[in-house]
């Protein structure tokens, strides 16, 4: 792209953004450009008519750019500039990726640990959810559903739910320590069985599936050694899972067990259950995910079983998808897993931009039509109009002075626009997030899009002239 020039149409709002990422996005890429500011605050309120009468496009310009939310007939656009134009993204923040600049590689992506989702307690559940939800988590990033069997009980049905399990192509493991339910569960497909210690290994040969070899005591790591050889001796393929311990009942001894099981069996594949933490730890999982993910991508473990039954981790699955390709990029490539996975970074933002408040009041100075842009910066809420700014923490205080300036445009749908902004300006606040009006607050992996609601109020939300 070295010959390109591209032209760049925005709002006042948002040249100082737009300038200072194309000081490094231009270079980087290898395109010149200009930047042309209309004379209107937010860029999401152009639409193209309106910009075809204004816009000056320089000589040598090869592509016209506007903000993703512009409006209107594309060619009535293109005829007035005469070279191409297109939709940039919304989010100016997008623009990097819009060009392709990433700091990931073109290999990014690429996975070797196995996600094994349990379904708890399945034979309490109905066929028709426990396949629902089985689904449900191959979409979220499983490889495998693990069926949960009930210690103390023999699920005669296994063997008809492994089978419709299986009809659906998923592949599927069972959980028991019972001979009887696990034979009848592997005759109908499963082809891996949890778990298999001195209690039932002798049967273990009859089933023709890899099997989870497990100690008798995972404090001592006893009877692992002799099941391991009795695996061997009879040509049963196994992995090893020295089991981990919840924090405060040996997890860092657990943690110990796993380097010396990698020490002692160096080629032997290695399973590590993960839900005793994400489970039973009163914090957000995604973050304890990568962790254990990034210990397992390091000792070649190639693979975990994970629940999501508590709602703190009730994404687990989704979160260790994520958290393998980070890491397995990571590692292999020998970066840190910093700025790489975006859509793992959920309660704060990676970045926020503040905003002066003496920047806000040029800006209300400045401003002339009847519209209100809302900003969440330094802990307060700002509201700006024409001539107007207010600021608070309090969103309910900060209406309430709206209201005394006896405003002339606030009807009852105005009024729920700005109360939705100013919502979501606070959760900002709280959270240290990124706050943009109009535009979705940024969950990462759980970002649910949302319509641009300003835009379409009638009256007074038009360019102005």
């Amino acid at each position: 792209m070295p010959d390109q020039q591209i032209h760049f149409v925005t709002g006042k709002l948002a040249e100082s953004s737009l300038r200072s990422i194309l000081e490094t996005l231009g270079p980087q890429v290898g395109f010149q450009y200009t930047v042309q500011v209309m004379n209107i605050t937010v860029a999401a309120l152009m639409t193209t008519d309106w910009i075809a009468k204004r816009i000056e496009v320089p000589t040598g310009t090869t592509s016209v750019m506007v903000t993703g939310y512009c409006r209107g007939e594309m060619d009535v656009l293109r005829q007035s500039a005469k070279v191409p134009v297109e939709l940039g993204p919304k989010d100016l923040r997008q623009l990097p990726a819009w060009f392709g600049e990433s700091p990931r590689g073109d290999d990014y992506g690429k996975y070797d640990i196995e996600i094994i989702a349990e379904i708890n307690h399945a034979p309490s559940i109905p066929m028709e959810d426990l396949l629902a939800e089985a689904k449900q988590l191959i979409e979220d990033g499983a490889d495998r559903i693990d069926v949960g069997c009930d210690p103390g009980s023999v699920w005669h049905e296994v063997g008809d739910c492994v089978r419709q399990l299986c009809e659906q192509g998923i592949k599927v493991s069972v959980d028991s320590l019972n001979p009887e339910e696990i034979a009848m569960a592997t005759s109908a497909g499963a082809d891996l069985v949890l778990s298999v210690n001195s209690t039932n290994r002798e049967h273990a040969p009859n089933w023709n599936c890899d099997v989870v070899a497990i100690p008798d005591d995972p404090r001592t790591m006893e009877g692992l050694d002799e099941t391991i050889a009795f695996l061997e001796e009879h040509n049963v393929p196994y992995r090893i899972d020295p089991i981990l311990e919840p924090i405060g009942f040996g997890f860092a001894n657990s943690l110990g067990r796993y380097l010396s099981t990698r020490d002692k069996y160096p080629n032997a594949e290695i399973m590590m259950g993960i839900g005793n933490i994400t489970e039973l730890t009163d914090a957000d999982s995604a973050g304890l995910n990568v962790l254990l993910l990034g210990f397992c991508q390091e000792l070649g473990i190639r693979s975990v079983l994970t629940t999501q039954v508590i709602n703190w981790a009730s994404s687990s699955v989704k979160e260790c998808d994520l958290a393998r390709r980070l890491l397995h990029y990571s590692v292999n490539q020998q970066v840190l897993p910093k700025r790489l996975e975006p859509n793992l970074v959920t309660l704060r933002d990676v970045r926020v931009d503040p905003i002066r408040s003496e920047e806000l009041d040029k800006l209300s100075s400045d401003i002339k039509d009847h519209n209100y842009r809302i900003f969440a910066s330094d802990d307060t809420l700002h509201l700006v109009g024409a001539n107007l700014h207010l600021s608070e923490k309090d969103p309910f205080l900060l209406f309430e002075k709206l209201i005394k300036t006896s405003p002339a445009n606030v009807d009852a749908s105005h009024g729920f626009y700005l109360g939705f902004e100013l919502c979501k300006a606070l959760t900002a606040l709280t959270l240290s997030k990124q706050y943009r009006q109009d535009e979705a607050l940024d969950w990462g992996y759980l970002t649910l899009d949302e319509p641009t609601h300003r835009v379409k109020l009638s009256g007074t939300q038009r360019p102005v002239e």
